[in-house]
């Protein structure tokens, strides 16, 4: 029993990670585990450098580095992940996680043209720019690596009352993850996504209007399980994609929503 706890708490032992959004949120809970889970370094990238710093400080500058990274920008993630192999010396997981949405819930016939290209210019172009620099270095090392995309429950269904190009940019995350994993396989490179469900993140509080506890509230009604989906059921799913305990799973997406449903 002893060796099995061991094994679960180092499923990520001597992995290198990189972790896009990783300065709050998904991102943020997802580095602390895989850090748990016995990972040897995680480079937080994002575009809030205090909270970035904050949270690289916290997990200690010995196994965590943060570096300022807008996904929007090929050059910026370039040099992401060569900063990262520099300095640890491989890359072994890239959680694609950066994302933002729209101010408001647009339908189509009033669609912002300018915020439809932001969104997808982070959630879909951000991504691919991703998940094409890590593929690159995890090849020109030899590394079979995992990469794993955050995509949304909404990148199989749609909301009747807007989000239009939220949707548009999370289906377009499975057919990244659908492409580039039958692309990758070759290289024993696994590409897979996790679509969680609500879950009170700090982008989904600014959303609500609302403190975290009365976010979690809202968000609750989302679920036909008991209980709340929170970032560590998320995070949960993403370090089971990283570790070795899904060596034949990729082009999947792990949903992690407790059966999502509209609330009446």
């Amino acid at each position: 029993m002893t060796d099995l706890v061991q094994h679960i708490k180092n499923k990520l032992h001597g992995k290198v990670a990189i972790v896009t959004g990783g300065a709050s949120g998904l991102g943020e809970v997802t580095a602390r585990h895989f850090i748990n889970h016995g990972a040897r370094a995680v480079v937080i990238a994002d575009v809030q450098d205090e909270k970035g710093q904050k949270v690289s400080v916290s997990i200690g500058p010995d196994r965590c580095t943060y570096i300022h990274c807008d996904v929007t920008d090929e050059d910026q993630v370039k040099s992401l992940v060569e900063t990262t192999v520099s300095l640890y010396g491989q890359l072994d997981i890239m959680f694609s996680n950066a994302g933002i949405i729209a101010p408001k819930m647009q339908v189509v016939t009033d669609l912002d043209m300018s915020a439809f290209d932001k969104v997808f210019a982070v959630n879909v172009r951000g991504m691919a720019a991703s998940v094409k620099h890590a593929a690159l270095a995890m090849k020109e090392g030899g590394v079979k690596g995992s990469i794993i995309c955050t995509a949304s429950v909404m990148a199989s269904m749609a909301n009747s009352t807007g989000g239009t190009d939220y949707v548009m940019s999370k289906h377009a995350v499975l057919g990244l993850v659908r492409a580039a994993s039958l692309q990758l396989a070759g290289y024993g490179i696994r590409v897979n996504s996790v679509s969680p469900g609500m879950v009170a993140t700090p982008m989904m509080c600014k959303r609500f209007g609302a403190e975290k506890e009365v976010t979690m509230k809202k968000v609750e009604k989302f679920s036909r399980l008991e209980g709340v989906n929170t970032e560590k059921h998320v995070a949960d799913a993403v370090s089971f994609l990283a570790s070795d305990e899904s060596e034949f799973v990729t082009g999947h997406d792990l949903v992690v929503d407790g059966l999502f449903v509209y609330p009446l």
